[in-house]
């Protein structure tokens, strides 16, 4: 069974930067295009960002404007999320999941960005 663990969350102040984590085990993580989403309470989840299968492609929802950066590691078998230049409208639970959101969510891991 694939499980997805989100961690590096935290309470920061508008500007400040956060680098969440997520491990995946249970599959062929190096066959897998990942993504982050995130959801605030009322909302839909949305998406934030993917990266392909080699780690060459990264993709990003336009109002990241270049403030946040995808990577990954096969060999640990993790997706990272760095986050910089963070703004209140960041604050949610954040998740990983493969870019159709193929398995079951994680906990998440919660952002809170004070001004």
């Amino acid at each position: 069974q694939v499980q997805l663990v989100e961690s590096g969350g935290g309470s920061v102040q508008a500007g400040g930067s956060l680098t969440l984590s997520c491990v995946v085990s249970g599959s062929t993580f190096s066959i897998l295009g990942m993504a982050w989403f995130r959801q605030t309470p009322g909302k839909r989840r949305e998406w934030v960002a993917s990266i392909s299968r080699s780690g060459e492609g990264k993709y990003y929802a336009d109002w990241v404007r270049g403030r946040f950066t995808i990577s990954r590691d096969d060999a640990q078998e993790t997706v990272w999320l760095l986050m910089n230049n963070l703004e209140a409208d960041d604050t949610a639970l954040y998740f990983c999941n493969t870019r159709d959101e193929g398995f079951s969510w994680g906990q998440g891991t919660q952002v809170t960005v004070s001004s």
